[in-house]
């Protein structure tokens, strides 16, 4: 008898016996999917650096309604080596069982121990309390899921770092370093069964194989006029880092781009963070170099190797010049090398070999060699321009042509698409310079880009006229919206351009629209400004010659950015950046990675490596950051006490309330003692909020002693600092400004019953002083707009969120900003120091958004349990707010008509939702069956707010909520 048929026959008796998923009872239920299956949190990734990846699903309905109460009540996960195997429901690296289990996110893989390259394919089955679904495959385009594991031991290395000293590279300040170009031909012995790839090139690379990039985009439609074939492409890879810590590197399977007999590698390196550091006091860490190493293995089971050697040849001399992040890149198209990353590109005759010589080995960086975490930065979007006009002023240059001035109609970062090049003479060079604004006179202002060239030029070649030549830049970015264009033998098209939008491959998960177009456009702004400070890192602009990783941007503005974005690995990454920059003593920089030593040991801006861990935790209900970095995060806290601390009083800030609107609008920091709060009123209230997130970290890890610990600590601090600062007689902290009142009633420091008091001085304050304006800076911002709505002023939250007048966002707004500015007065006080793009005055204002206009937050870690609480404040009308959490899409849609409160919302399969319907005075008996009859369960009454429980699912109500 076949043994190989008895194995199967066998395998599917049991497969039988075993009853699929909980089905005894159950029926299939075609009407619930699983879905968006993931891996550490990412879809099919490739480069797993963990061997106990952690997997994910949603479920939700195959078509647009949701089905009432749907609970999961079990799973079982399948994992193959092979699509085969795993179409044939045969889970060889693992088969969980019938688990009975409502948990859906970070399950931790537990079957055979995986190795580096190992591609494992993987599919799961629900069982709910409505039945069974499918398996995940059988969904959407039915491919399996996978994930590849990168190289999991640094001692697998094969590769040698290898690069190349020229006397032409100019290495500081306005750096000029060509790019290196390398390439390596092999052949391959038999038919292949896999290939994978693990390389880093620094500061960034670009890899092909036969000719073909690795991490191209794919034709794909994001919107009208968008369908590119480069969306999606992979660039400024790999992730930056602090490179004498960590150096990431990126893996690639390229078994579908190898062929039998000769195949080629080709590598091009740039600068990036690695060479061309700008600023005083940043370090730099070399010259560009390349680590490579691509492992075949054979249909027989054998294995070949391809490496970083010193067989590789290298060259300077291609058609990038030069390239750094700040001055912009030169391409010289005349010397372009056809076919120099193909097969046979010497053997046919033209490859120069007087440019191209052997690769030298080179000095490895000093940071220890990890996978990548994260994904890389991708061409997420296009922007079309809406103008080009001639700038009549700027005369003709000395071949008679005119300047031109391109106009995106939108503050971007990422590069310029040039098409139709082809129409240009051979030596013609085409200058593109990019700024925010413009002056007056329609030229491009460029002062606040400080030192930062910010300009790209395009050598042209003789051209074939009748074949389409495009071009954009590889290594470099900009932060934009005018585009000063020289050297054009015409009026250019506007079809001659697209703006290729950049930041980190992530999703964006938020949708928001309210009848107050000021606020609409706001947030609009916000999303726009985020993605263009998403580089490996969160930075504080794009644009000038900064673009750093200032933490204070992101104490409290990470929260807000993780309704619009899913961040989550990428703040997991920076989490990383920040521990790795601490030093032995314990201080956090207020810059990570540290490229800037600024170690000035302050509390608000460090204090973002506890409330980055918590977002995470919060919003994407992952505790993994959280007990990774808790002891990082625990030196820093005592580290700052023993220094600092002083009878409860942490005595020590540097920056005060940052860029707090200052008494004339040609100021850029005030001058008024009455406006600034001291620094220890700041740093002692966020000490007392750090320590009781930390002894909620200690709580949920189970570290008992700690959690009492951080608990007395800010028991310690709130004493001290209510006997320094609260004037018991009149109600106020400090000088009573609103961010010395709002701090501590926010983090609840405020003595029992003096709540009002403290404010009404808030209120009063805002509205007789400020005219209902914000008068705050970066730190008391961060909780205005939560501790206005909570305390009982949502109306005066809206004004200042909806105020098109000085200073406020819809002010920025108002005066042309697509994004948001530096400052409250960006347009008149020195607009050399503002930056057209930043996001820390941002505040806690996504939250609001969100988590109050919309209602959506999460009352239990993840959005496991769902809260639903809008306020449907005087003054807006409608409000439509949806979150793609990690367990599915969360939807508040509400309207005032009258007398009338009609709400629409959905809360997501295998969740539940405590959902708070907004009413003055007494809810009528027929509002409350009519909630009952939907599907709520009555809880309580709080202030203003009638709260219910509701099992998955969409609901529409209405009730009555007199003005």
């Amino acid at each position: 008898m076949n043994r190989s048929f008895l194995f199967s026959t066998v395998l599917s008796i049991l497969l039988i016996l075993s009853g699929g998923l909980f089905t005894a009872s159950g029926h299939q239920q075609g009407n619930i999917c699983v879905t968006s299956l993931t891996t550490e949190m990412s879809t099919d990734p490739v480069g797993v650096g963990t061997t106990v990846p952690r997997l994910s699903w949603k479920l939700k309905p195959a078509g647009k309604t949701y089905e009432q109460d749907v609970r999961q009540t079990g799973y079982r996960i399948l994992v193959a080596s092979s699509v085969r195997n795993l179409n044939r429901n045969v889970g060889d690296l693992w088969d969980s069982g019938n688990v009975s289990s409502d948990q859906s996110v970070y399950i931790k893989y537990g079957g055979k121990p995986l190795s580096s390259g190992m591609k494992a394919y993987w599919k799961v089955k629900v069982a709910t309390n409505k039945g069974d679904t499918d398996w995940s495959d059988a969904y959407g385009d039915r491919k399996p899921s996978f994930w590849q594991m990168s190289l999991l031991d640094n001692a697998g290395w094969k590769a040698e770092w290898i690069g190349g000293d020229y006397p032409d590279d100019l290495v500081k300040g306005h750096t000029k370093v060509n790019a290196r170009y390398l390439r390596k031909e092999f052949t391959s012995k038999g038919k292949i069964s896999s290939a994978v790839m693990y390389i880093c090139g620094l500061g960034l690379y670009e890899a092909y194989v036969n000719g073909s990039m690795l991490g191209a985009g794919t034709p794909g439609y994001a919107g009208e006029g968008k369908n590119e074939t480069i969306y999606g492409s992979q660039m400024l890879a790999p992730t930056l880092s602090y490179y004498d810590n960590t150096v990431y590197f990126n893996t690639f399977d390229v078994t579908s781009l190898l062929r039998k007999g000769g195949n080629a590698l080709g590598v091009i390196l740039g600068n990036g963070r690695y060479t061309s550091m700008r600023m005083p006091g940043v370090h730099d860490f070399g010259i560009p170099k390349l680590l490579l190493q691509l492992e075949i293995t054979y249909k027989d089971g054998s294995k070949s190797y391809v490496v970083s050697d010193g067989s590789w040849k290298i060259t300077e001399q291609g058609p990038i010049r030069t390239n750094n992040e700040w001055d912009g890149e030169v391409y010289d198209a005349n010397m372009e090398m056809p076919g120099w990353n193909m097969p046979g590109y010497e053997k046919s005759g033209r490859m120069d070999g007087s440019i191209w010589q052997s690769a030298g080995k080179v000095k490895a960086p000093s940071g220890v060699m990890k996978p990548q975490p994260n994904p890389n930065i991708r061409i997420m979007d296009f922007v079309k321009p809406v103008s080009v006009f001639e700038l009549s002023n700027a005369g003709t240059d000395s071949n008679g042509k005119k300047t031109y001035i391109l106009d995106m109609g939108q503050n971007m970062v990422g590069v310029l698409l040039l098409r139709n090049i082809q129409s240009h003479a051979q030596g013609d060079t085409l200058t593109l310079r990019f700024a925010e604004t413009l002056k007056p006179d329609s030229s491009l202002y460029v002062a606040n880009l400080r030192s930062a060239e910010a300009r790209d030029t395009y050598i042209c070649k003789a051209s074939d006229k009748s074949k389409a030549v495009s071009w954009y830049p590889s290594f470099i970015y900009h932060g934009f919206r005018y585009v000063e264009l020289k050297g054009f033998d015409e009026k250019p098209s506007l079809d001659d351009f697209t703006g290729l939008v950049i930041y980190d491959d992530m999703a964006s998960t938020a949708s928001f629209h309210t009848s107050n177009e000021v606020i609409n456009t706001v947030f609009k702004n916000a999303f726009w400004g985020i993605r263009g400070n998403y580089r490996g890192m969160p930075t504080d602009c794009p644009q000038r010659d900064e673009r750093m990783g200032w933490m204070g941007d992101r104490t409290t503005g990470c929260y807000g950015e993780s309704y619009l974005f899913d961040n989550h690995l990428l703040y997991s990454k920076w989490l990383q950046d920040i521990e790795e920059s601490q030093t032995k003593a314990g201080g956090v920089p207020d810059v990570a990675p540290a490229f800037w030593k600024v170690y000035s040991d302050n509390i608000t801006w460090p204090g973002v490596f506890i409330t980055a861990a918590d977002m995470i935790y919060r919003q994407f209900g992952d505790v993994k950051p959280m007990a990774s970095h808790y002891s990082a995060m625990k030196k820093w806290l005592v580290y700052m006490k023993n220094r600092y601390g002083k009878d409860g009083i942490m005595t020590k800030d540097r920056y005060g309330d940052w860029c707090m609107p200052p008494e004339s609008l040609n100021l850029i920091h005030s001058k008024d003692p009455s406006r600034i709060t001291a620094g220890p009123v700041l740093s002692t209230a966020f000490y007392y909020h750090l320590c009781g997130i930390m002894s909620n970290f200690a709580s949920i890890l189970g570290n008992e002693s700690d959690c009492k610990y951080f608990a007395d600590e800010a028991l310690a601090s709130s004493k001290a600092f209510n006997a320094k600062y609260f004037n018991e007689k009149e109600g106020y902290y400090a000088n009573n400004t609103v961010t010395a009142n709002i701090l501590p009633l926010y983090f609840g420091m405020v003595p029992e019953g003096r709540q009002k008091e403290v404010f009404a001085r808030i209120v009063d304050k805002t509205m007789n002083d400020f005219g209902g304006h914000v008068s705050t800076g970066v730190v008391g911002i961060e909780e205005l707009m939560r501790g206005l709505t909570e305390f009982g002023s949502p109306e005066l939250a809206l004004k200042i969120a909806s105020n098109d007048t000085y200073p406020s966002w819809g002010y920025m707004a108002k005066h042309g900003a697509t994004t948001i500015w530096e400052l409250w007065n960006g347009n008149t006080a020195d607009p050399a120091m503002n930056s057209g793009n930043h996001v820390m005055l941002l505040g806690d204002l996504l939250i609001w958004d969100m988590g109050y206009i919309g209602g959506i937050s999460a009352a239990s870690p993840g959005y496991k349990t769902v809260m639903l609480k809008p306020y449907p404040v005087k003054g807006l009308d409608y409000a439509n707010v949806s979150y793609e959490s990690i367990h599915g899409t969360i939807a508040s849609n509400w309207e005032k008509d009258g007398d009338k409160f009609s709400w629409d919302f959905t809360i997501p399969y295998n969740t539940t939702g405590n959902v708070y319907f907004p009413v003055k005075g007494r809810m009528a008996e027929k509002d409350m069956t009519a909630i009952r009859n939907a599907g709520g369960t009555y809880v309580g009454k709080e202030d203003g707010f009638i709260e219910f429980t509701f099992p998955s699912g969409s609901y529409s109500v209405t009730v009555d909520y007199p003005e």
